[in-house]
């Protein structure tokens, strides 16, 4: 990045809503124009990569600093540089940040270069911008303007804010629905960032899951994806969505990985959908290395100096964020039932640099709450007495067996020694506050947290959980081909007789979260969608739980918040 300068910003024009938040008309409207004209069903860009340079990828801005944000976009200079392909001349591109929505008051802006050894992605890590503020950014190539977005800073370090309010999302595989979780949240106005906790992407083929008579929409490429010329492509596809082009351009991405941006049940060494070998798929070296190029390429995402997705970001006094990597350390998951592995003390899911990163971070934080952004579920799962048939989707859906063993190895509850040491590390130390926030099992939870489940409550909560469902990937109703609501009642009240720290759980929906955090509380809303498979699906809120500061305990909320 070259060129760049920033300058105060000035007092918001007449018209700007409260809150010095950016209208939002203006940038859906655009954002939704653009991806209109975009050829989804193609699955490339070839089309309108005819009047090159064009921005047809959208615009995006995540990981929000007090003074900066890191802005993103990926331009196509020529017809031939399409994603993936490794063609086409570098170009200059311009970025500029303003306080108004015609770019009159320009804050900060500057230059990069999309090349093709970046498949022709840019990122731009502006500083130098107001804290707590809202602007808009756009990018310029060729005397072409991309879609304008919108983006707000975080809190200074030592401000009182007042609340903060996210979107909380995770795994949304494309061929099983429509983004209109991300509609919804586009279309918000009261979001600090959006919180993805993982499998943005799936690697599998066209029709491999969900299967063939369940696809709603066809994926690209067609096969899995191995190569980083693969990973370029899902990626690509995937941002030609014109729901989630509006999310990205509406609020800051603050996002974590899970298995599926590389394959599923990822681990360090391999996965359980990937065969090593020059008869298979090749080295998982190399297949994980392409993932994670192409991740860093294609998500407006600050890398960590390992060059993974743990780091950690500050909203003022009131909330700490620590984003955790539980794919790139872990050990390979355990057999389920094999109790001697799973409790072995040298096993791991963190890596011990990561462990002690996190329980420094948590001992060390002077804020109200602090938020852990976990990819899978801490609380413990049993499963008692759930009806046989029921134990086989569960199964599919949670890894435990069809015998009904209450255990999910991919989980924290396939490295037991790890989540003891990080638990007892928040009891011990007296760490209050602690919110883990997750996604993964396609299911919703409200969870209390304690060191050991089985005495639960007399051994007392150190934590809270929030699980989200997915936005589209499978759950209950989904894999045994029946209405939501139809079986789920009695799996869930076999779960929650067998599990006392489950608050409340939800095996059907599709949908998101909205967190809103102050001083007196955590509190989610959880948002169900009318039909995953509708394009115009609408929202309403299914649930809302909170935990009040100091209690470590999960309640059910008077009722949704406002806005």
């Amino acid at each position: 990045m070259t060129n760049t300068h920033s300058e105060p910003p000035t007092s918001a024009p007449a018209g700007r809503p409260p809150s010095g938040r950016p209208r939002r008309r203006t940038v859906v409207a655009a954002t939704a124009a653009s991806a209109a004209l975009l050829p989804l069903a193609g699955g490339t860009a070839s089309a309108r990569a005819a009047e090159a340079p064009a921005f047809l990828h959208g615009v995006a801005s995540g990981d929000p600093l007090p003074d900066g944000v890191l802005l993103w976009t990926r331009v196509t200079p020529s017809p031939e540089a399409v994603p993936g392909s490794g063609k086409g001349a570098p170009v200059a591109v311009d970025w500029e940040v303003a306080v108004d929505e015609d770019f009159r008051k320009v804050a900060a802006h500057g230059t990069a270069k999309a090349e093709a050894s970046a498949d022709h992605t840019v990122k731009a890590d502006v500083r130098g911008l107001a804290a707590d503020t809202a602007y808009f950014f756009r990018f310029t190539a060729g005397g072409v303007h991309s879609p304008a977005g919108r983006t707000r800073t975080a809190p200074a370090e030592t401000s009182e804010a007042g609340n903060l309010r996210f979107g909380v999302v995770s795994c949304a595989h494309y061929e099983a629905g429509y983004f209109a979780s991300y509609r919804h949240l586009a279309a918000r106005d009261d979001l600090a960032a959006v919180l993805h906790l993982g499998d943005y992407i799936y690697e599998y083929g066209h029709e491999e899951y969900p299967l063939k008579a369940e696809t709603v929409r066809t994926v690209q490429p067609l096969h899995e994806t191995i190569t980083l010329a693969d990973y370029r492509v899902r990626h690509a596809h995937h941002k030609l969505d014109p729901d989630l082009q509006a999310m990205h351009a509406a609020h800051p991405l603050v996002a974590i990985w899970d298995d599926h941006e590389f394959a599923n049940d990822a681990w360090s060494g391999g996965a359980e959908n990937h065969t090593e070998g020059p008869g298979g798929e090749g080295a998982w070296a190399d297949r994980q290395r392409a993932a994670k190029q192409a991740y860093f390429e294609w998500m407006p995402v600050r890398p960590s100096t390992e060059g993974t997705t743990y780091r950690r970001l500050r909203f003022g006094r009131l909330a700490d964020l620590h984003l955790l990597d539980l794919r790139s350390f872990r050990d390979q998951q355990a057999s389920i039932g094999d109790g001697d592995v799973i409790d072995d003390p040298d096993r791991t899911i963190t890596g011990r640099k990561q462990l002690d990163w996190l329980k420094s971070g948590l001992s060390s934080s002077t804020a109200r709450w602090r938020m852990v952004g976990t990819s899978v579920m801490i609380a413990p799962m049993a499963f008692g007495s759930v009806p046989a048939h029921l134990l086989g989707p569960l199964a599919e859906l949670l890894g435990i067996p069809k015998e009904g063993l209450a255990l999910n190895v991919d989980q924290w509850d396939g490295y037991t020694d790890d989540r003891r040491e990080l638990l007892e590390h928040l009891r011990d130390q007296r760490i209050d506050n602690t919110v883990f926030l997750t996604g993964d099992i396609h299911m919703a939870f409200a969870n209390d947290v304690p060191v050991k489940a089985a005495t639960y409550p007399e051994d007392a909560p150190v934590a809270t959980e929030f699980v989200v469902t997915s936005v589209t990937s499978d759950n209950l109703d989904d894999v045994i081909h029946v209405a939501p609501d139809t079986v789920s009642s009695v799996a869930e009240a076999a779960i929650k007789a067998a599990n006392g720290h489950v608050r409340w759980l939800d095996m059907d929906s599709h949908g998101y979260g909205v967190l809103d955090v102050d001083a007196e509380r955590a509190h989610m809303d959880y948002f169900v969608l009318s039909d995953k498979e509708d394009k115009g699906a609408t929202s309403e809120v299914r649930r809302s739980y909170r935990t009040l500061s100091g209690t470590q305990r999960m309640e059910e909320a008077d009722g949704p918040l406002g806005g």
